[in-house]
């Protein structure tokens, strides 16, 4: 951009919508040197509109972010070692520019610059209503795209990197300590609202492939619309015996809405209340847990798991893992019992190809919790099957690449089905210990040490569980 000529300024401007001030610009011959070299002053003489002011000004810092992003990665090759040439080869070039481009992301992200009456609506710090927050989604959905260069795939890190930003900025738009979870859920079903009508997409074809297919999501959804009428009918008759017919109207609106892209949080929230009695009945009679899915569905979203759990406890068991794993992570990972442990070997593998403290610290949590069951001499198949298939009919975790930070993959299993994908191991290891107590599960005797141990922490005992 410096050696850029006035017409190309122009250009510039033009691909950009702000035509408007090319003859201006002409007019006091601005060069790509004269356009990075304009302050806030100059910028107000010669733009009159308030709304192109603040898009030149934010596009010119955009591109100097980028330009001091871009010199520092340079300096990275140019004095890195000798002793990893990998790091710098024309193989590996693409692989560490965007891993490059993913860090520097996760140490600067700047949330959008929202539209004036959302600006408003946030600084009288008022909670938006549902289509406040939908508009305010589709903001970071478009500024989360621009960023991945039109990728419409981003990975679990970013996600939570652009809702923790959000929420940092305006901490009232975490209600009752659960924001985390539904502005999240939120931007991933935006995510997939868009990426729905793209058929073309190779990358998005190749996605839908591994993941949707997989699932028989796409499947499932196709057999529905071509089933005979009275078919249809009858599969969506609702159970009101069970409680009357009130209770028939929640469970077919819950089951109608958990098909929908864009879900109303709030009212799923209230009626996963009202029919909790209708559940916990079902459960401790023992009807198929295939039937409770059927009915609840939202029970498969790690969110309302974990909100079960605390109707049912009193205790948010998210927050609980995250401060065990936090302090247990070290301790875990110095015994002598897993210091041959095939999770330690790799972890240690890991660990040394990355230099970054939230990275290194994700990876030492999630070997942690891998390695539970064999600190307490546990059987660890009844626990998580890493890189292999799910094998048991108990709540069990399987794990796909655990320290593979863009490719890592959680879920949880129940009687050999998928219950829930998952973002990370704490959430994992909260959804496995909720699902016992959701679910009315017994614990396998193999496994118990290591739950017991858990649980003590999450309810607190006077004297909870110590390691060996």
């Amino acid at each position: 951009m410096e050696n850029w000529s006035v017409d190309q300024v122009c250009n510039w401007l033009r691909q950009r919508n702000l035509g408007e001030l090319v003859p201006k610009f002409r007019e006091e011959e601005v060069s790509g040197a004269a356009l990075l070299a304009l302050n806030d002053r100059m910028v107000q003489q010669l733009v009159k509109k308030i709304g192109h002011q603040a898009v030149l000004m934010d596009l010119i810092h955009k591109y100097q972010q980028q330009k001091s992003g871009l010199e520092s990665l340079t300096r990275c090759c140019e004095t890195a070692s000798p002793k990893f040439p990998e790091v710098i080869s024309g193989k590996n070039l693409k692989s560490f520019f965007a891993r490059y481009k993913t860090l520097q992301w996760t140490s600067s992200y700047a949330l959008p610059d929202f539209p004036y009456d959302v600006k408003c609506l946030l600084a009288e710090k008022k909670c938006p209503d549902h289509s406040m927050r939908i508009r305010i989604i589709e903001f970071l959905q478009a500024d989360m795209t621009k960023y991945l260069e039109g990728s419409l795939y981003p990975n679990s890190q970013q996600y939570n990197i652009v809702v923790n930003a959000l929420l940092q900025a305006y901490p009232f738009l975490d209600e009752d300590g659960n924001g985390f979870f539904l502005w999240k859920r939120a931007l991933k079903d935006r995510f997939k609202y868009v990426r729905r009508p793209i058929e073309d997409d190779e990358q998005v074809l190749r996605n839908k492939c591994k993941f949707g297919h997989r699932r028989g999501q796409t499947r499932k959804s196709s057999f529905a619309e071509n089933k005979p009428d009275d078919v249809q009918v009858q599969a969506e008759e609702e159970p009101v015996h069970l409680e009357g017919s009130a209770m028939g109207v929640h469970i077919k609106w819950l089951k109608q809405e958990y098909m929908k892209t864009q879900r109303n949080w709030k009212e799923v929230d209230n009626r996963m209340s009202v029919t909790i009695e209708v559940r916990r009945k079902m459960i401790s009679e023992k009807a198929p847990l295939k039937e409770i899915l059927r009915l609840f569905p939202f029970l498969r979203c790690p969110y309302q798991l974990f909100r079960e759990f605390q109707l049912l406890t009193h205790m948010d068991i998210y927050k609980k893992t995250v401060e065990i794993l936090e302090v247990y992570s070290e301790n875990i990972l110095s015994l002598y019992v897993v210091r041959n442990n095939p999770i330690n070997i790799m972890l240690q593998e890991n660990l040394k190809r990355h230099t970054e403290e939230d990275i290194l610290k994700y990876m030492k949590m999630t070997a942690a919790c891998l390695l539970l069951p064999d600190v307490f001499g546990d059987d660890s198949s009844l626990f998580a099957a890493v890189n292999e298939e799910v094998k048991v009919v108990t709540p069990v975790l399987e794990v796909k690449n655990p320290f593979n930070v863009n490719s890592c993959e959680f879920a949880l299993y129940v009687e050999r089905e998928e219950l829930a994908q998952l973002d990370d191991c704490t959430m994992a290891l909260a959804a496995l210990v909720a699902a016992f107590h959701v679910f009315d599960i017994p614990c396998p005797k193999r496994i118990h040490r290591t739950l017991s141990f858990l649980e003590s922490l999450v309810f607190e005992v006077r004297s909870p569980a110590s390691l060996p």
